[in-house]
């Protein structure tokens, strides 16, 4: 398969192990009061009819790297209540999801107030279904403006998104529960570690699309967290989300706000693994970030086992989920390890998930994921959350609509929502442990 540029589809192809079976559920453990059970969304994977981002351009170039554009996505722009109570009927009490910065500032410094107006209602009607919203202000999109002038590489770019977290903070603070500024805040670091094993193809198309997209905006420092240099964007990112957490305390509204990281559990193998340095470079300073902030949002999917070369591939035989990396839900349980030793910050799971079309396969994470959550909370370390990626079948990306991580099926013609049998299994599991 082509390489994927986000954390679910740069992981392919990373090192597998065996076979994994269905994991026997053992007795539950009740979850302390207040732990938060949810499902995750981003704004762009899911309302659809994003036109003013910088993925909507590239995902239209004749030149792109991606499947097929988002299109109308799951259409939750116009039916987030449906959403929200599925949500609710499986027995969640938050829901992860973004705020969409190209819909609400269309163009530098102006702002859309119906747009504002529209997140207070989706914001409300989350509330009014029991779930606590836990907000995301950028999902890896930004305004195409943005992306034209610089993207993150413009020395101004921290400033900017201050600016726009502001505003939003301003007109929907006071619904908010809980927030983080960036998705996956250290999501280029992942990138650059895999971005060598592209192939001269993929490299050579995504060059094309990015110079493509210069010239269809005649702007020649076009530039797209995805595709971007991480070593020119990575202390604007940090700068970022310092200015951004000062912008969203100032509140109105009084909710924490964290730091959410791609925490692929980092293994090593055999003498001599530069398994050490491999870590190092997948959270460079973001760990200083997580303390100068509120809590960590661990967001794990799969491990990469390293040896005195780097990243080994997958051996022949091995299970691969539908995005082409390692089923390997024990990853959960070492990158939850990982915060606590890191950092004193509480620890949420924010997202944990798998791609796959045997729904059997999602029934089997789920009941792993969970023995592995269970485990590290009895050996005394506080987690908060679990929350599952996704609640429906969404746009994964340069993959488009063809890996499925939802718990819930979506018609691409009708959008009608479907409850998979691993929702109903999630919910049993909730309410076990309740």
């Amino acid at each position: 398969m082509a390489e994927g540029t986000t954390r679910r589809t740069v992981l392919a192809g990373i090192a597998a192990a065996t076979a994994i079976r269905p994991v026997m559920a053992a007795p539950a453990a009740k979850m302390p009061k207040g732990f938060l059970w949810g499902a995750a969304i981003s704004a762009h994977q899911s309302e659809g009819g994003n036109t003013a981002s910088d993925s909507w351009l590239l995902e239209n170039l004749p030149e792109t790297v991606y499947k097929e554009p988002s299109g109308d996505g799951c259409d939750s722009l116009n039916r987030y209540a449906q959403d929200f109570a599925i949500a609710k009927a499986l027995g969640l009490n938050c829901y992860r999801f973004g705020i969409e910065w190209a819909r609400i500032e269309p163009e530098p410094g102006r702002f859309s107030l119906a747009v504002l107006d529209h997140y207070r209602r989706v914001l409300a009607a989350c509330r009014a279904h029991g779930l606590m919203p836990i907000v995301t202000y950028s999902h890896f999109t930004v305004p195409r403006w943005f992306a034209m002038r610089g993207g993150w590489e413009a020395a101004d770019s921290a400033d900017l998104f201050a600016r726009f977290c502001e505003t939003a903070t301003r007109a929907l603070g006071d619904q908010i529960g809980m927030a983080s500024p960036f998705n996956e805040a250290n999501i280029h670091l992942l990138a650059k570690l895999w971005r060598g094993a592209a192939t001269p193809e993929y490299r050579a198309k995504r060059t094309a699309m990015i110079a493509a997209a210069a010239r269809a905006t005649n702007s020649p420092a076009f530039s797209s967290i995805l595709f971007a240099d991480p070593d020119r964007i990575d202390a604007h990112l940090l700068d970022a989300q310092a200015k951004a957490y000062q912008a969203i305390k100032a509140g109105p509204g009084d909710f924490p706000v964290g730091v959410t990281l791609t925490t692929q559990a980092v293994e090593p193998f055999g003498e001599g693994s530069v398994a050490a340095r491999i870590e190092g470079e997948l959270y460079g300073s973001w760990w200083d970030a997580v303390n100068a902030s509120d809590f960590v949002g661990v967001q794990t999917y799969t491990r990469m086992r390293v040896d005195a070369n780097g990243l080994m591939p997958p051996p022949q035989g091995a299970e691969l989920t539908a995005a082409g990396y390692e089923y390997y839900p024990q990853a959960l349980g070492h990158t939850i390890r990982l915060a606590a030793r890191k950092t004193n910050k509480p620890i949420y799971v924010t997202e944990s998930g798998i791609g796959t079309d045997d729904d059997s396969r999602r029934i089997a994470w789920l009941d792993a994921s969970m023995a592995e959550l269970e485990r590290c909370m009895a050996d005394g370390i506080k987690v908060h959350s679990y929350i599952y990626w996704s609640l429906l079948d969404n746009f994964e990306w340069t993959q488009g609509y063809g890996q499925r991580f939802g718990l819930v099926d979506v018609d691409r013609t009708s959008f009608a929502r479907k409850m998979k049998p691993s929702a109903r299994h999630f919910a049993s599991l909730i309410r076990a442990r309740r």
